[in-house]
């Protein structure tokens, strides 16, 4: 077979195209790739603070039910104070009476 002037272009441009389309693909390789990289990093950031909010929520049951406790600690102590209170009224009023007798 014998390759004339015109198909020897032809060959070379061909040859061309497909190296372009080589490189092409190799650039488009290589940014799927970075892309990849970044998306398994914000994967892990996700993932992370994801563990960091579930931390945060476990703290914030754990403060309300200190906040409850101590609600129910100051729940009792007002009315401790509320019976002392009414005692020592009725103390008063025994004293009271015991000095105008």
């Amino acid at each position: 077979m014998v390759i004339t002037g015109i198909d020897k272009v032809k060959v070379g441009r061909l040859e061309s195209i497909v190296e372009q389309i080589g490189e092409a693909v190799l650039a488009t390789t290589e940014t799927i790739e970075r892309l990849s990289d970044r998306v398994d990093n914000l994967s892990v950031q996700v993932e992370e603070q994801g563990k960091q909010i579930q931390q945060q929520g476990y703290q914030i049951l754990a403060l309300c039910d200190a906040v409850q406790t101590l609600a129910e600690g100051q729940d009792n102590s007002l009315q401790r104070l509320t019976q002392l209170t009414q005692t020592l009224n009725r103390l008063m009023i025994v004293l009271e009476t015991e000095d105008e007798e």
